[in-house]
């Protein structure tokens, strides 16, 4: 009985890696309830950086209004908004200064700019990091909640 059991769910999961290696795409993430479309797989800065990548809408919702911000060219809540990011840690591909510019995702409760940061590539790469720069994501953000 056990050994079937075990037969069943490597069966079950061959089925599932085979669905989604057609797909071409990771199954959809849940935030709160609400399903955030799958990430795609042609999301700029994913190749070259070799990071994970997370839909904009399974990121903190102050994320969304900030690239929001962005994509219009401001009003920021920041002065150093926009700011050069040298990428000293090195975590994110390897570009000419000025290539990188940070903004920050405000954290609710925080005296100061806290921890969280959109960084954003010449290229439409968009990357997050909620630990001020100890760890980075790539972000979809194409991936919207459904």
């Amino acid at each position: 009985m056990r050994a079937a059991l075990v037969a069943l769910a490597v069966l079950a999961a061959i089925v599932l890696v085979g669905t989604f290696a057609r797909s071409g795409s990771a199954p959809s993430t849940t935030v709160d309830g609400a399903a955030c479309a799958p990430v795609s797989a042609q999301v700029p800065g994913a190749v070259a950086s070799k990071l994970a990548v997370q839909p904009l809408c399974a990121l903190p919702p102050e994320a969304a209004a900030v690239y929001a911000q962005i994509r219009t060219g401001g009003p920021y809540r920041y002065d150093r908004d926009g700011i050069v990011f040298a990428n000293a840690e090195r975590l994110l591909p390897a570009e000419p200064r000025g290539y990188y510019h940070e903004f920050t995702v405000p954290t609710p409760g925080e005296g100061d700019r806290g921890a969280r940061r959109l960084v954003t590539g010449s290229q439409q790469e968009l990357y997050y990091t909620g630990d001020h720069y100890g760890s980075f994501v790539v972000v979809d953000a194409a991936a919207v909640a459904r």
